[in-house]
This record gives structure tokens, sequence and C-alpha cells, in this order.
């Protein structure tokens, strides 16, 4: 039985006060230390969403549904999730300290039911559309249990902070979602005109009505609560309301924290008559008057259910819903209320206003009656009815490297015919592998994929071409079969989706290996909504490919520098940059593997990694054809080892070695000529080849920390690897990308080491070209070590 009006806002002021609650605890009550720094929290941004919050989940929502809710909600989240018995009392009470509720909602951090992270203001709202693509994606697969019809499609829904309008990312999604016929998704626009710094724009809300109008949203503008309605109905209520709409938002907001008085000197100073205005506004107390000023749409349960209750179909709606920031607080419409904090007396005069009881502060049902009653009727909430709602799906095995026999070829192409080969196969994997791009499908190699496997679209669209009879490399018809979903040029839409499809087994109980590919120096234009994607735990492959200044022609605008830094610290992601086809082959076997993995338990012995929690990859690629080196047999279990940790000897140093050439990535060949060259002056020479400078560094600063915790016999892998190398040698480092990727080596052992890698931007030219200039070829590999090392020189 759906909840009455009356228990609904009996929920959203309980809601009101545990939020306002716990921020105060955080900030006032808890012990800090004098170096502490304010604790904060947003009392007033969770009071303008309260009433929407509790709309939306107790008389709105279904099990399949999907929320995100904005950054500044969290504590209602945590107090509403308190409330139903699936949060508790020690973390709120330790909100936004160690192991304590987040500061913003976090799938990974908080034990209450989170969606979706938010924290990167626009990009959990935009998350939520490409969910819903993800969502359309498995309903036209017959064998999921979406496509099935044994598992029930839901809406995808952000709750939007107004001031998150102002990121890009949320434009570039409302055109990708038209592209793609976005369906079943909700944004709830806070609309409480008031950011950190000022007061919105005034007549913004037309402006966003008409960008998603132009979209193919519906618009539901929720201006007036049900008491401002009913006074419109009143004699002179149309003067009213035109007051209302033509008031600024910064004298609003003004009125709003001076109250009744105020209210009734300013609407009879502008429009009273000592006719029928005056006499509406005079039979209102000035406490009255307050509420019927406040009762914006946003803030109305009424006004909310009813619009909610109007959008029953999958068309995507926006709800523009203008609310009071501090609503219902003494912070309402204070221009400084975004960081501003209820001080004691406040807290205690809202305490009473509140009817809570000293004592009672943390008790969910304080000031309920028949708490009996009332628990039976949540109970039966259908949102919280089923429990949580984080489903898990099967592991799928892979097939197994596909190793490749070219004996001159670059690792892009090599990824490119990997795919094809996975793609020629009947493999669940293969079935199960959704592909992406930013524009740059055939570009990054995924053109041999998606002419087997094709492009995804829910309705079918024939390839225009082919009909016309006009030759192409390239199959681009669309099906709902199809399992390239192809992009607009905007990287943070490829991270949004890839995250999305990379928690699509834990939101819709369906495994999906999402694979994209974006050329590399991009990968840095996209980071936020990488990072992102990490920070909640989403699986996917990323291809980064041209990478370097090896895509030499291009010039600077497009050759990457500090890519390997952000795989290197980017948690979440693990970066590889193989340098040869069969490196490629165990590695992205062992990725897909990786992908899928959600274990606990103690980190790994022989490397300190903890691989059994899993987490997404990263690969850095290359459009350089290198002739392909095979020291190592492929079935040998030391080589595949070797690679998946990080790094393996292609040339074990000798027992007198005097230079050791540690390198990662395409600019292979050069290092493997310098060690020939150099070996004809000097002795032993060793090549390592790295594989994973980020798997070789977080393994030994794992085992670092192990060793300091008296784990005396840990070693990680790069340990192992230079255990062996004379203390006298002397370390070449070499990569086509920043030095520090790999100069960190020569601390391991206490090496002397000549970091040689790219720290300007590029230009065009050759290959050969660009080598010399950055001196990361062959010959400047031979003169460092002539100059490093004693003997004649090279």
């Amino acid at each position: 039985m759906p909840l009455s009006l009356e228990q609904l806002k009996t929920i959203e002021q309980r809601l009101l006060w545990l939020a306002a609650w716990t921020v105060h605890t955080a900030n006032h009550l808890r012990e800090k230390a004098d170096d502490d720094v304010k604790v904060g929290g947003h009392q007033a941004s969770c009071a303008s969403i309260v009433s929407i919050l509790t709309a939306l989940y107790f008389d709105v929502l279904r099990p399949e549904d999907r929320v995100a809710v904005k950054p500044h909600a969290a504590p209602v989240f945590h107090a509403m999730h308190y409330l139903m018995g699936s949060q508790t009392r020690e973390k709120l009470e330790n909100f936004r300290g160690y192991g304590g509720a987040q500061s913003y909602p976090s799938r990974t951090k908080d034990i209450d039911d989170v969606d979706f992270s938010t924290g990167s203001v626009g990009l959990g709202v935009a998350i939520t559309a490409f969910a819903a693509m993800m969502q359309d994606y498995l309903l036209a697969r017959p064998w999921t249990e979406l496509g099935a019809g044994t598992r029930p499609p839901g809406r995808m829904i952000a709750l939007v902070g107004d001031a998150e309008l102002d990121e890009g990312n949320i434009y570039e999604c409302l055109q990708e979602g038209w592209k793609h016929g976005l369906r079943n998704c909700w944004w709830i626009i806070d609309y409480n005109r008031q950011s950190l710094d000022g007061v919105v724009h005034e007549g913004l809300w037309a402006r966003i009505e008409a960008i998603f109008r132009a979209f193919g949203w519906r618009v539901e503008v929720l201006r007036f609560g049900a008491l401002q309605r009913a006074a419109f109905a009143e004699p002179g209520g149309e003067r009213l309301k035109g007051w209302i709409e033509a008031c600024p938002n910064s004298l609003y907001s003004a009125l709003t924290y001076l109250g009744g008085a105020a209210w009734r000197r300013r609407l009879l100073d502008d429009i009273g008559d000592q006719g029928d205005v005056t006499a509406l506004i005079e039979r209102r107390s000035d406490a009255e008057l307050s509420e019927l000023m406040n009762n914006l749409g946003g803030q109305c349960l009424e006004t909310l259910r009813e619009a909610f209750g109007r959008a029953q179909d999958d068309q995507p709606t926006v709800f523009l819903a203008y609310t009071i920031k501090g609503w219902g607080t003494p912070l309402a419409g204070h221009k400084d209320n975004h960081a501003g904090l209820m001080t004691k007396a406040q807290m205690a005069e809202f305490q009473r206003a509140m009817g809570v009881g000293e004592g009672e502060e943390w008790e969910p049902f304080a000031t309920i009656e028949d708490e009996a009653a009332f628990r039976a009727a949540l109970s039966e909430v259908p949102f919280f009815a089923a429990g949580p709602r984080r489903w898990s799906a099967p592991q799928l095995p892979s097939p197994g490297p596909v190793f490749l026999d070219d004996e001159m070829l670059s690792t892009q192409a090599g990824f490119g015919k990997i795919l094809d080969a996975l793609a020629r196969g009947d493999s669940e994997l293969a079935r199960r592998i959704v592909t992406t791009s930013p524009d740059v499908t055939v570009s990054t190699n995924l053109g041999g994929w998606v002419n087997r496997r094709g492009l995804f679209a829910r309705e079918a669209v024939g390839d225009t071409f082919r009909e016309e009879k006009i030759p192409s490399a390239q199959k681009w018809a669309f099906t709902p079969e199809g399992q390239h979903i192809e992009l607009g040029i905007a990287e943070m839409n490829l991270f949004l989706l890839l995250g999305a499809a990379g928690l699509s087994h834990s939101l819709f109980g369906e495994r999906l290996i999402p694979i994209g590919t974006v050329y590399d120096p991009f990968v840095a234009r996209g980071l936020d909504a990488l990072n992102y994607a990490c920070y909640q735990d989403a699986r996917f492959i990323i291809a980064g490919t041209p990478s370097g200044v090896t895509l030499a022609p291009e010039g600077g605008a497009h050759q990457s520098i500090g890519a390997q830094l952000i795989g290197m610290s980017q948690d979440g992601l693990v970066s590889f940059e193989p340098a040869f086809l069969d490196e490629l082959s165990i590695i992205m076997d062992w990725a897909f593997d990786y992908l899928q993995r959600d274990g606990e338990g103690d980190p790994d012995e022989r490397t300190w990694l903890r691989d059994e929690t899993g987490g997404s990859v990263y690969l850095r690629l290359s459009t350089r054809p290198v002739e392909q080196v095979r020291a190592r047999p492929r079935e040998d279990a030391a080589f595949r080892q070797g690679v998946i940790d990080g790094g393996y000897w292609l040339k074990p140093p000798g027992p007198n070695a005097e230079v050791v050439i540690a390198y990662q990535g395409v600019i292979a060949p050069e290092a493997i000529r310098a060690a020939a060259r150099i070996g004809e002056g000097r002795r032993d020479i060793g090549v390592l080849a790295v594989t994973s400078a980020d798997r070789l560094n977080s393994g030994w600063t794992a085992a670092r920390r192990a060793r300091a915790r008296g784990q005396e016999g840990a070693v990680s892998q790069i340990e192992r690897l230079m255990e062996g190398v004379p203390r006298h040698a002397q370390l070449i480092t070499v990569t086509d990308g920043h030095p520090a990727t790999l100069a960190w080596i020569g601390g391991v052992k206490g090496h002397g080491v000549t970091p040689l890698g790219v720290e300007h931007f590029g230009q065009t030219g050759t290959i050969r070209d660009l080598y010399r200039h950055f001196m990361i070829d062959a010959d400047a590999i031979v003169a460092a070590a002539s100059r490093l090392s004693p003997g004649r020189r090279l």
C-alpha cells in the first residue's frame, strides 16, 4: 500500500533532521585536533533536495531503478538508509571521518546501497544516460535476463545540483544520448539557484528547458507548490503569481532568509492594492506567509508526486524543480549557506522546532507516536523491500592467448588482429565483448572486429555505401545485435560509457567485457571521467593508441608524453606497454580474467600486488611496425609470468655487467640495437624488457610497506630482477614517454641511472628525426653508455 502524503511528510522531516544532525555532529560535537581542518557537510544543499529524495525513494522508485545522488546530498542519502536500517549510527557519527560514512556517495567505500558514486560534479549525472544506453544494449540480447524479459528494465535517474549544469560533459552527453535514442532516463534538477560563490543568473531555467527539448526530452518545470497554486486561485492570486515569476533569484533568496515579516513588507510595497492582493496577504500570519512563499514545486511532496506520476513512458525526462537552499533550516536563502553550518545556538532552535527531544537526536523514529505501525509501513516500500540491489554475474573463461605469427607488425595492428580472431570464434567471452571508440574506430584498428560483429543500434540502419555498391573496407551496418557502440569525438563520453558498461554485472546482473580505444594523448582529455569510472570500480580495457612521438608526422598535439605516468598513478587501473606481439597476446588474455575478479584476500607474495581484487586495464600501443623478437618460447611459464608481473630479462646481465638497458614499449628496437653495439666494448650487457612500469613500481612500494610492517621476506618482482645486477653497473632507462616512467628503477638497488625519454612537446618529422631530437634512439643510448662506463669510447 503506498504511503500517505502525511507519512511522506513525516519521512521528509525525519531525513531533514537526521542529515542536519549528522553534519552538526561532525563539525561541532566530534573531538578534533588543533590542526584539523573544517569538516563541512552541506546542510543547506541537503535541505533543498530532501523533499525530492523523499518523494522519489519512498513513492516512485522500484528496485530495478538506479539513482545517482548529487554529491552534496550525501548526508540525506545516508540518513535515509539509517532510517531504513541499512546504515549505522556509528558511521553517521563518524561522517567524513576515517571509516565513516563518506562525504559523497561511494559504491566502494559506503555500506549503504549506492548505485553510482558521485563527487566530481556532472559525471554522476551523465553516467545515468550511458547506463540507460547499456541497459538497451542488454535488452536487445535475448540471451540476457533483461532481453528474455525475466528481469524488468529500470529508470536511470540523476539527482542534479543546478550548478552541475555548468559542466561541459553534461551537454556532450545530451548530444550522444540523442544520437542513440536515449530512453528510461530521468534527471531531476535541484534548482535552488544558489552555488558556492553566488546566485544563478536570471532566466537560466528557460535556456535549460530549450536545450533539453531540443534533444528530445520531456521537460517538467515544477515552479509552484500546492499551497502556492491554491493561493493563485484566490482573488488577487494571479498578481501574486506574476510577482513571484518576475522576482529576481537573489531577492527571493534574501526574503526567504529574512522571513515572513520581510515577505509581507515587500509584497505589500510591490503589489499591495488594499484590495484582493492585500487581503490574500493579510489573511496569513507571518509564519503562514513564509510557508507559502517557500512552497516551491521542488519542496512540495504533492507536486513532486504528481509530476513523477505523469512520466510513465520511456521518454527521457528532466524535472526542473524549484527549491529553497537551506529549506526548513535557519540557513534558508542566505547568500553564504553553501558552505555555511548552523551554529550550536541555531541547531538548538532547529531542534526545538523539529520537536526532537534532548537525548533523542539519533533516534530514527523520534517524534513518531506509533513507531511499530510506521516501521511496518516502511517495510512495504517497494524500493527497499528487496534489500540491497547489487547483482553479480558468472566469470567468463578466456579461450587463451591469441598468438600471432607476423614477423613485422605494430602492437596496434596486433591488437586489432587479436580482436578479429576472437570475433571469428564463438566463445562466450567474444559474445560478451562490447567495443566503443570516440570516432577513431578504424584508425585504432577496431575495423576488423566491427566488420564481423557489427555496430549496435536499437533499430537497424543499413550501410548506404555498400547498398550503393561503393567499394569500402568497412561494413557500417547498425543492428540490435551489433557489438560496437560508435561515439562522437568526446573522450569524456567514452570513459563514461566504459564506466557504465564496466558496471553491467553489478547494475544489471550481466557480464560484459567493455573495450575502448582512444588516441593516447587524449586519455588526458577524458581523465576526469576515467578517474570517476575507476573510483566506482568499473571494469574495462582502454587502449591508448597511437602513442608517443613515434606518431611522428602528426606533430606535438597528437604525441603523448605523460600518459605513462597517468597509467602508473591511476588507482583501479593497471597499465601495460608491450613491445612485441607475444607480450600483447599474453597481457590481453590475462586482462580478460583480471577484469572479472572481485576477491579479497592477501597480496600475492610473488609480486605483492592485490591481483585478486581485479580492476581495469590500460594498454599503451603504437602504430610503428616492429620486427618481432621471440627470445623465449611462448609456452615458457616464467616468460608469461614475467610479462604479466611487469618485466623480464630479454638478455640477462652477466656477473661483470657494466651497463644495463631497461626499456618499455615501442622503443625496444633502439634498445636492442644499442645493446649489440655497446656489447662490442663493454662486458655482460643486460637488457630488461619492461612491460608494465606500473606493476613493477606498485609491487616495489607494496613490498617495502610489507617489510615496514614486519614481513621481512617480502620481495617484489623488480627487486628479484635487479638482484643479480652488480652494484657498479650503470642503468640506462629509455621509453617513448616521460623519463620518470622508468627512472625510479635505479633506486631499487642503488644503481646509478641515466633516464632517457621525452619531456617536451613534439613536432612533425620522421620517427628517426624525432628519436634523434629527443635523444631516445640507439645512438643516444650508446653515447650514454660510453660516458657512464669505463673503457674505450663506443
